[in-house]
């Protein structure tokens, strides 16, 4: 008599997306965040929050806008709460709100994908506060729709980020599929 055993079938993975969605990059925002719709059945877990100033968790406005898509970016803008004072993307503020009220969001089989340009309006990045949300997960990756060569110009802290997660330029389609096959 040999023994015959399963092979382990490998776990979904879950997902987290956090979205700025900020003028700047909400276009970007919206299509990953419907893309991310699209493939919602490849992962056991999607969690969706976005961000201008202020943090919200719009999961039920992803999984709810299948029917809908083009007007997402409207639904998420009018029935979340994304602004607090002036509506210009404030990083160091979303990011301190999502270790707060969302932490255990991600866990260890948690993939971390953060969406936006990485442009403080000279606030504070709160890189402390990055460190301790993406601390538990299995990756986290940075998808910035800047050009490489924008990064750390002007309000942008996207290098000072990128020491502490996986930053890529992604500002196409053509980014977006060639990232997604070596991820």
């Amino acid at each position: 008599m040999r023994p015959a055993f399963r092979r382990p079938r490998p776990s979904r993975p879950e997902i987290v997306l956090i979205c700025d969605v900020s003028g700047s990059v909400a276009g970007f925002a919206n299509f990953t965040m419907l893309l991310v719709q699209a493939l919602r059945d490849q992962f056991s877990k999607v969690r969706v929050f976005a961000f201008v100033e202020s943090m919200d968790e719009i999961t039920h406005l992803v999984t709810t806008g299948t029917a809908d898509p083009e007007q997402l970016g409207g639904r998420i803008l009018s029935e979340a709460k994304l602004t607090a004072f002036d509506g210009h993307s404030d990083y160091g503020r979303a990011l301190r709100e999502f270790a707060a009220r969302y932490a255990d969001a991600i866990g260890p089989r948690t993939s971390v994908l953060i969406l936006g340009d990485a442009r403080t309006n000279g606030g504070d990045p709160n890189l402390p506060d990055l460190r301790r949300i993406l601390a538990p997960a299995r990756h986290a990756y940075w998808l910035n729709p800047e050009r490489t060569a924008l990064w750390s110009t002007g309000d942008s802290v996207a290098r000072a980020y990128a020491e502490h997660v996986e930053m890529h330029e992604c500002r196409n389609i053509h980014q977006l599929t060639g990232l997604i096959t070596r991820l």
